[in-house]
């Protein structure tokens, strides 16, 4: 289904589903639902990148943010948030990425039972050649906003990512 398709859909849905459960708010709903329309369409656009790259988008995000981290390492949870994926998913990730030698795991220093994942010079290197590729289509992912529209959903995207932690507080 293209994303215009899903987008009718949802558009069609949200009056019986209003209807059929009238105590979920409306409008949060719509939004939430095309939060989640949008990822799904954003991690289809990049599957055949990655694909042809030989990698997973959640493990080329991986070792992005492990070579962007201070001295190269993160624990498997601060993986799991910043790359935006459960954790028994991110586990299953560096397990991949620990048997291709692009990172390793080891205990951690204060708790044994905790671990530390280090990005190899193996995965160094691969994230930096594999990164020309990638270029091109995240360039081309918001295309069709102008750079004022990119910056509005940038500050929006900030604020609700701020908002979902406060919610649960309220």
């Amino acid at each position: 289904m293209r994303g215009i398709e899903r987008l009718r859909s949802i558009e069609r849905s949200t009056e019986p589903l209003a209807k059929a459960l009238p105590a979920l708010p409306k409008q949060e709903t719509m939004l939430i639902r095309l939060v989640r329309v949008a990822a799904y369409g954003l991690g289809d656009y990049f599957t055949s990148v990655f694909n042809e790259l030989g990698l997973t988008e959640h493990s080329y995000h991986a070792l992005c943010v492990l070579v962007s981290s201070d001295k190269g390492r993160a624990s498997p949870s601060e993986l799991s948030e910043l790359v935006g994926t459960s954790r028994p998913n991110m586990s299953r990730v560096i397990v991949e990425l620990e048997k291709e030698g692009y990172a390793s795991r080891e205990a951690g220093a204060l708790d044994g039972r905790r671990s530390v994942i280090t990005i190899t010079k193996r995965g160094r290197d691969v994230v930096k050649k594999l990164t020309p590729s990638v270029a091109g289509p995240a360039a081309n992912a918001f295309a069709d906003l102008d750079e004022e529209e990119q910056a509005v959903l940038d500050r929006l995207l900030r604020k609700a990512i701020v908002s979902f932690d406060e919610a649960k507080f309220r």
